[in-house]
């Protein structure tokens, strides 16, 4: 077992394009505010390993709604949105501020990117984020990634930057990500109590099927516990990304590869761009409900969805929107992009693509939702 450890820690320490994920109870104080000691640190470790050109690096951070808290005189993190909202307004600019302090102290350029779900679920919106996080990079610049918190609604939020670290990481093509917290890994039972050992290495997802991660994290300003950033870390390595878990005061150990926190080994290939956010970033704006036959058609044979196979439309959307695909009793089998706005689909159900050409023209032969722009919710 050291053996295959020492193996992937190395594939750590090779690693050429790298997406950090640091939380909010890791760059503030209890109270609230940016703690520059520890922002700081951080950037110390990133400037180090990043110094020479060898490595590139893409921070995902949280802490603008931590930071705006005290000079806004809040106590702790408000639970209404609006509030939220303008937390994050002020402590936004003090975040970046701080961080371009801290980086200018080596030399290192800083470039903000601020995502929303709804800018990362549209293809061509996810495209223009790729190519300006890849300008950023060969331009020597360091990417601090946030979700704008600003103007995102409930409904458009990743709501967890451990997410979005996950996408990142796919959408620049990095060859790992490391999430970073207060806490140092994966363990099987509470870290506090003794008798408790870290969980040095994840294969696939049995490996964590009889361990209770948990839900908060110590801090208390932040929105992520250990079910977000585990979450993360499954959704990068099926995505062909491999994932060290561990605390921000290990992060130059982890960045090294040395034996700290946990290691989630890649589970699957790299996919479409689209259909990873399409799968794990987008809000469906409605439902289309299968027949039977075309249940299986989708499922089983990974086939386009056509007309005749709908048996009910629910929800208003228009065309290129995500919708949900599903079953009989209900249960969401797919996801994908609609071609029709919603008010054209109830005059397509149940007839074929040939019927409604020759009645309404040349451009309803087409499947309702291509299999292209399609991606299986349990496959």
């Amino acid at each position: 077992m050291a053996g295959q450890v020492a193996g992937a820690r190395q594939a750590v320490a090779g690693a050429h394009r790298i997406v950090v994920k640091v939380g909010s109870s890791s760059l503030t104080t209890a109270a609230g505010g940016l703690d520059a000691d520890r922002v700081d640190a951080l950037v110390d470790v990133l400037a180090k390993h990043r110094s020479g050109g060898e490595k590139e690096i893409v921070l995902v951070s949280s802490g603008a709604i931590a930071a705006g808290l005290a000079p806004l005189g809040l106590r702790r993190r408000p639970k209404d949105l609006a509030r939220q909202q303008a937390a994050a307004s002020v402590g936004q600019g003090l975040l970046v501020a701080r961080y371009t302090a801290s980086c200018a102290r080596h030399g290192v350029r800083v470039g903000q990117v601020l995502l929303t779900a709804d800018d990362t679920s549209r293809r061509a919106h996810h495209r223009n984020a790729a190519r300006t996080l890849d300008k950023l990079l060969a331009m020597g610049a360091l990417p601090i990634v946030n979700e704008n918190d600003t103007v995102a609604t409930d409904e458009i939020r990743f709501g967890d930057n451990d997410r979005l670290a996950a996408l990142v990481a796919h959408l620049v093509r990095a060859d790992l990500l490391v999430l970073l917290s207060d806490v140092d890994g994966v363990y099987d039972g509470d870290p506090s109590k003794p008798g408790t050992s870290r969980i040095a290495e994840v294969r696939g997802p049995g490996d964590l099927a009889h361990v209770d991660v948990g839900t908060a994290g110590k801090a208390g300003v932040g929105t992520g516990g250990m079910v977000t950033k585990v979450e993360a870390a499954r959704i990068a390595a099926a995505a062909g990304i491999p994932v060290v878990l561990t605390s921000a005061v290990h992060a130059a150990e982890a960045l090294a590869g040395g034996d700290t926190g946990t290691y989630f080994h890649s589970t699957g290939k790299r996919s479409a761009d689209r259909l990873l956010w399409l799968q794990h970033a987008s809000t469906p704006q409605g439902a289309l409900v299968l027949d039977d036959g075309a249940v299986r058609a989708v499922v089983d044979r990974r086939t386009s969805l056509l007309p005749a196979g709908i048996a009910a439309v629910e929800g208003d959307f228009t065309a290129g929107d995500p919708v949900e695909l599903r079953d009989s009793a209900g249960r969401a089998v797919a996801r994908g992009l609609v071609n029709f706005d919603a008010k054209e689909i109830p005059q397509l159900i149940g007839r074929s693509t040939r019927e409604l050409a020759r009645e309404l023209g040349p451009e309803y032969e087409r499947e309702v939702v291509h299999r292209d722009d399609l991606v299986l919710l349990h496959p």
